[in-house]
C-alpha cells in the first residue's frame, strides 16, 4: 500500500462466539463480528481506506477499520480522518484502559481529530468509523508525531492553541521559538514545544537550545528506545542553555522537546541540530576515542565462529564520523552462543565491536594482556541472528594489517567471570574440570549459583566442550533434584539443539547421533531463571531406546484429519484449512506411513456424526503397535460453564464443524476408546489448548495445540496454510524433525523442532481473548506420559528432501 502505511496485515483465526458474548473495544460500542483484522501505521504516515459492506461492525450498525500504532509514554500523537463521503469519527484505544473519541476535527464538522499525549508505552488501537451506522465510503487516515502547534495546524486549525511552536528540524538550519501561555504542558507545569528531526541509524546528532530569558531544558525521545534529557551546556560551565549529543539507534522519527528547568517559565529560544560530532561517554577510565557507531553500509565480509581473518585499515575504507576506518564482518549466531573476539596489530591501536539483535558491546583492551594494545571481547549471544563485528582503531586516521579473531569461549563471556563449580566422577574420584572440557562417557557433578554465567533470560549457566566424530551417537543427561534441568547443545557450525525433558519431568536428556567432526558445546542451565542448586551432568554413547527399535515401520499410523474453510451458515469461510487436512494426508502417504484406513473429512462432510463415525471405523483397526492421529485444522470456540477441577477457567473449548461442534470433554472420550501404541491430538484453532487439560491425561497420549487456551490463532498467510502448526507439522513428520537423523521421529524430536519453528516464524504474531485482551499466539505441547525417545512414526527412508515440500 502507498502512502506510508507499514507492517503485514494479520488475519486472525476468527472466533466464534456464543449468543451470550461479543468482542468489546474498551468501552466503545461492541462489535457484532470476530475478531478484527488490524493493520499497522506510523507516526507520519497515511493510508486511504474504504468503510463498506462487509467490513467489521459495531453493535450499534457503523462500519469499522483498525489500524495500530506503537507508542511510547510522553509521546504526542495526533491522528486525522478526512472523508467526503461520510461523516467520519475516531476511536483510540491503549494501555490501561486509556481511551479518546472524536468526531469533529474543528474544521468543517464531518472530519475527526485526535490530538494525544500517550500515558505508557503499548500498543494503541485506533478506530476508523462512521458518526452514523450504516455509512460508507473512502476516507484518508493521516498520524502526526508533531508537537501540538504542528498539529493543530494539520487538522485545519482551531482546535489547538494558537501560539504553539514547534515543527520539522532540519540538520545546520536553526529555527526559533517561544514558550508561552496555551502551549503544552508537561506534568510538573513547564511549558514545551515539539520539534522532529528525521535521523538515520549510527548517526551522531548534538541539539542545542539557547535562550535568555529562561533555564532551558532539552528532552530527546526516538525509536529504539533512544531517551536523553539535559539541562545544561557542557561546554558552558554555569550557563543556562541546553546541549545534547546523542546516537540514533534506529531510523526514523526523533521528537524532541524544548522546554524548561522550572515550572511556568516563558520566553524566546534558538534550536539548532547538527549532524556529526562524538556522544558523551559515561563510563569512568580510559575514554574510548570511537564512540562506536554501527556502520550504515553492507559488511566487508562474513566471518565464521573458530575462524581468524588478516585484514587492513587504510584509505578507501568506510570511517567513522570522529575519522577512524573501520571494516566489518557479518557472523551468523545462535542464542547462548559464548565468543571470544580478538582483534591485534602491530600498526595501530586495535578497537573492536559487535552489533546484533539484543546486543552492544566494544572494547579497547585484551583484559587478560596487561599493557597490551590489542582489543578483546567475551560475549554471549542473546538471540539467533547476523552479529555485525567492526574492527577499527583507537585513534582516527590510524591505518596499517591487523588480525581478527571469532572463537568459541572457554567458558567465559564477561571479563571477570568465576570459575565454575563442577568435577569430574570418576570412579568415587573427583577431579576438577579445568576449562569445562570433558570427553564422551564422562559424568560432571556441579552446581548452578549466583555468580554463574547467566543467559540474557537470566538463567544461570555453566558450559562444557567435548569432541565428537560424524555418525557417533551420544546422550546427554542433565539430572537435578534442585530444579528443572535443561540442555543446550551447540554443533560446531553453530546449530542449536536443546531439550527440556528426559525420563521424568524435571530432567533433560538429548540423544543424537553426530553429524559432524569437531568441538560441542553443551550448556548446563534450567527451565526458568534464577534456579540454582546440584546437578549431575554426562555425555555418554548411546545405542538409543529400547522403545525405538521396536516400533515398526511402514503404513502404522492410523488418521483422522479434518479441514474445514467452508462453513456455510454455520461461521465465516476460513482461507486453506481444508487443504492443510489434505495436504497432511498426501504427505504421510508420501512418506509410506499412513494406513489406508485413514480418513480425510473436509468442508461439507467435515460434521459432527461424520468425525464420531470416522472415530469408530479407524479405531477399530488400529492396534497396540500402532499410532493414532486426529487432526483438525478450523474454528475454535468457547462458552462459558461452571467452574470445576475439570474446567478451572470455567469455560469449555470446542472444535467448531460443519453442523456443530466437538468439546474437549467429548474429544476426551473419544480418546478413551483407543487402543494403541501413541496417540496425538493436533489442534490448529483459537483456544485449542484448553483441550490439554481434559484430552491429554492418560498414557500414551500427546497433545499439539496452535495457541493457549484463552488465545486466538492466526492464518499463515505467508505459507499459504490454514495454521502455522499444519504447516510445520507436515514437514516434521516428513522428516525434518528427525533431529539425529537415524530415520525415526521421536515425539521429543518433534516438539524441539515445532518449538523453534515457532520461535523463528511465529514470532510477534498476535492473538487476543474473547474479551479484547492482546497477546501473542504461542505454541501448546503436552506429552503427558509420552517420553522424548518414544517414536511417533518411522520413516521409509531417513533424511529429509527439504525442496520436495
Amino acid at each position: 500500500m502507498s502512502g506510508g502505511l507499514s507492517g503485514v496485515r494479520i488475519v486472525m483465526r476468527n472466533v466464534l462466539f456464543s449468543t451470550a458474548l461479543s468482542l468489546s473495544l474498551a468501552a466503545a460500542p461492541l462489535l457484532t463480528g470476530p475478531a478484527i483484522a488490524q493493520q499497522r501505521l506510523q507516526p507520519g504516515g497515511s493510508v486511504q481506506g474504504d468503510l463498506s459492506r462487509g467490513d467489521d461492525q459495531l453493535d450499534s450498525g457503523e462500519f469499522v477499520d483498525v489500524y495500530e500504532v506503537q507508542g511510547r509514554a510522553g509521546q504526542p500523537l495526533s491522528v486525522v480522518m478526512r472523508s467526503d463521503d461520510f461523516d467520519a469519527y475516531l476511536m483510540v484505544r491503549g494501555p490501561g484502559d486509556f481511551e479518546e473519541d472524536n468526531d469533529d476535527s474543528g474544521d468543517d464538522g464531518t472530519n475527526a481529530g485526535l490530538d494525544l499525549r500517550l500515558p505508557a508505552d503499548g500498543t494503541y488501537r485506533i478506530t476508523a468509523t462512521s458518526y452514523e451506522p450504516g455509512e460508507s465510503g473512502r476516507y484518508t487516515l493521516s498520524m502526526s508525531g508533531a508537537g501540538a502547534g504542528a498539529r493543530a495546524q494539520a487538522s485545519g486549525g482551531g482546535r489547538g492553541p494558537q501560539n504553539a511552536g514547534g515543527g520539522m528540524l532540519q540538520p545546520g538550519r536553526g529555527a526559533s521559538g517561544a514558550l508561552a501561555q496555551g502551549d503544552r504542558r508537561l506534568e510538573a507545569g513547564e511549558f514545551a514545544d515539539d520539534w522532529e528531526l528525521q535521523v538515520r541509524r549510527g548517526e551522531t546528532y548534538t541539539v542545542s537550545l539557547d535562550a535568555g530569558d529562561f533555564d532551558a531544558y532539552l528532552m530527546v525521545r526516538g525509536p529504539g528506545g533512544l531517551s536523553e534529557d539535559n539541562d545544561d551546556d557542557p561546554g558552558q560551565r554555569g550557563g543556562r542553555n541546553s546541549r545534547l549529543t546523542f546516537t540514533a539507534v534506529a531510523d526514523g522519527t526523533v521528537e524532541i522537546s524544548a522546554t524548561s528547568f522550572g515550572p511556568d517559565e516563558t520566553g524566546r529560544y534558538q534550536i539548532l541540530a547538527e549532524q556529526g560530532g562524538r556522544a558523551p561517554y559515561a563510563g569512568g577510565g580510559r575514554q574510548p576515542q570511537p564512540t562506536y557507531q554501527p556502520p550504515s553500509r553492507q559488511a566487508d565480509g562474513v566471518i565464521q565462529l573458530g575462524q581468524t581473518i588478516n585484514g587492513n585499515l587504510g584509505q578507501g575504507d568506510r570511517q567513522l564520523n570522529s575519522g577512524e576506518y573501520i571494516n566489518t564482518y557479518t557472523l551468523r549466531g545462535r542464542r547462548g552462543q559464548q565468543l571470544d573476539l580478538r582483534l591485534s596489530s602491530q600498526a595501530f591501536d586495535p578497537y573492536i565491536a559487535i552489533e546484533g539483535p539484543g546486543l552492544s558491546e566494544f572494547n579497547d583492551d585484551d583484559p587478560d594482556a596487561d599493557g597490551s594494545r590489542d582489543s578483546r571481547l567475551f560475549v554471549t549471544l542473546p538471540q539467533d541472528g547476523d552479529y555485525q563485528i567492526t574492527a577499527t582503531s583507537y585513534e582516527a586516521g590510524e591505518q596499517g594489517s591487523y588480525r581478527l579473531a571469532a572463537l568459541p569461549a572457554d567458558g567465559r563471556a564477561s571479563q571477570g567471570r568465576p570459575r565454575q563449580d563442577s568435577y569430574v566422577d570418576d570412579r568415587g574420584q573427583r577431579q576438577d574440570v579445568e576449562g569445562g572440557s570433558i570427553s564422551i562417557g564422562d559424568t560432571v557433578g556441579g552446581a548452578l549459583q549466583s555468580g554463574d554465567e547467566q543467559l540474557d533470560s537470566g538463567e544461570y549457566v555453566d558450559t562444557f566442550t567435548f569432541t565428537g566424530r560424524r555418525g557417533q551417537r551420544v546422550a546427554a543427561e542433565l539430572t537435578s533434584s534442585a530444579f528443572d534441568a535443561y540442555i543446550i547443545l551447540t554443533t560446531p557450525s553453530g546449530e542449536q539443539l536443546d531439550n527440556d525433558d528426559g525420563e521424568d519431568g524435571t530432567d533433560s536428556r538429548l540423544d543424537t547421533v553426530i553429524q559432524e567432526d569437531g568441538e560441542y558445546q553443551v550448556m548446563v542451565t534450567s527451565y526458568a531463571a534464577g534456579e540454582t542448586g546440584s546437578y549431575r551432568f554426562s555425555v555418554v554413547p548411546s545405542q538409543g531406546s529400547p522403545r525405538q527399535a521396536s516400533v515398526q515401520g511402514g503404513p502404522r499410523v492410523f488418521a483422522i484429519m479434518v479441514g474445514v474453510s467452508d462453513y456455510g451458515d454455520v461461521a465465516n469461510d476460513l482461507p486453506y484449512t481444508d487443504e492443510d487436512a489434505e495436504k497432511l494426508a498426501e504427505t504421510l502417504q508420501r512418506g509410506g506411513v499412513l494406513n489406508p484406513s485413514s480418513v480425510v473429512l473436509t468442508n461439507a462432510e467435515a460434521t459432527v456424526g461424520g468425525v464420531r463415525r470416522a472415530f469408530q471405523e479407524v479405531s477399530r483397526q488400529a492396534g497396540p503397535d500402532d499410532m493414532f492421529l486426529f487432526f483438525f485444522s478450523g474454528h475454535g470456540s468457547q462458552e462459558d460453564t461452571q467452574a470445576s477441577a475439570v474446567e478451572p477457567d470455567g469455560r469449555t473449548e470446542s472444535i467448531v464443524l460443519r453442523d456443530g461442534e466437538i468439546t474437549d470433554q467429548e474429544m476426551a472420550r473419544l480418546f478413551g476408546g483407543l487402543n494403541t501404541r501413541l496417540s496425538l491430538l493436533v489442534l490448529d484453532s483459537c483456544f485449542s489448548g484448553g483441550f490439554a487439560r481434559n484430552v491429554v491425561d492418560r498414557p500414551g497420549v500427546m497433545g499439539l495445540f496452535s495457541s493457549e487456551e484463552d488465545l486466538t490463532s492466526a492464518v499463515a498467510d505467508k505459507f499459504e496454510a490454514g495454521g502455522y502448526l499444519s504447516h510445520f507439522l507436515r514437514a516434521g513428520l516428513a522428516g525434518a524433525g528427525d533431529g539425529d537423523g537415524d530415520g525415526a521421529v521421536t515425539a521429543g524430536e518433534l516438539a524441539t523442532y515445532l518449538r523453534r519453528q515457532f520461535v523463528a516464524e511465529v514470532d510477534n504474531v498476535e492473538a487476543e481473548t474473547m474479551e479484547g485482551q492482546r497477546n501473542y499466539q504461542n505454541l501448546v505441547i503436552d506429552r503427558g506420559g509420552v517420553q522424548v525417545d518414544d517414536v511417533v512414526l518411522r520413516l521409509a527412508s531417513s533424511g529429509y528432501n527439504s525442496g520436495s515440500h
